[in-house]
């Protein structure tokens, strides 16, 4: 049986921005909370709960449901009501095999297009993910790690690859961190970060592709680590 939605902490109608609709507040936040492991796979999104703590009427809300199933993030089920999309364990890791693919070539492009303010910056974030990885705000962490990937979307100057790339990476963001939370992976994650950027700043477009696909793919250890967390 499905879970019933988890409390999550937000702020709502103080939080909505310029020109944001009521149904937008809503599917942000939800989003949020799915993309940070608040909501967990399995678990059910109550319409009339979700209303009375945004203080909204259900309109919104169903509006919300629907964007978050355009995203899939979720499954709309007759019966059994919203709940947080399962996936199986095989299309999972064929979902991070394209993703390495896509990532790999947002930094082959960015290795020839990344502007000297982009390198800056990605190294700047770097420097403030190393600080991190010596902490245990696994939350922060992770953020962080999302800046200097954003970063190097941004650099290859493809908006659709872009796109396609960040929207395929919250797909899978809540079960790539049963890997990534893990102390010894925070300092992987640097190391393999050192790696793309050397080959950034080279402007080696097939070490930087093969560092950053090598990053993003689940291989060797973190492979079985991820099979056994997520069975």
């Amino acid at each position: 049986m499905a879970k019933k939605i988890a409390a999550v902490a937000v702020d709502s109608l103080v939080s909505k921005q310029v020109g944001e609709t009521l149904a937008g507040v809503v599917h942000r936040e939800l989003e949020q909370a799915i993309l940070k492991g608040a909501l967990k796979p399995g678990d059910r999104l109550d319409e009339q709960e979700i209303a009375q703590r945004y203080g909204v009427s259900r309109t919104p809300v169903r509006e919300a449901f629907r964007l978050l199933g355009a995203n899939d993030l979720v499954d709309l089920r007759s019966r059994q009501g919203v709940i947080v999309r399962k996936i199986g364990v095989n299309t999972l890791l064929e979902m991070f095999q394209v993703m390495a693919e896509l990532e790999g070539l947002c930094a082959r492009l960015a290795s020839r297009r990344m502007s000297a303010e982009q390198m800056a910056q990605m190294q700047a974030v770097h420097e403030r993910l190393m600080v991190s990885a010596s902490g245990v705000d696994a939350g922060e962490f992770d953020a962080i790690n999302m800046e200097f990937h954003g970063i190097i979307h941004d650099a290859a100057r493809n908006v659709y690859l872009a796109e396609q790339t960040r929207q395929l990476r919250n797909r899978v963001a809540p079960f790539l961190r049963r890997v990534t939370h893990k102390p010894h992976r925070f300092e992987t994650t640097i190391k393999e970060h050192g790696d793309i950027i050397a080959a950034l700043i080279a402007h080696d477009a097939e070490r930087a592709h093969a560092a950053m696909r090598l990053h993003v793919n689940l291989l060797g250890d973190d492979l079985a680590d991820f099979i056994a967390a997520y069975e």
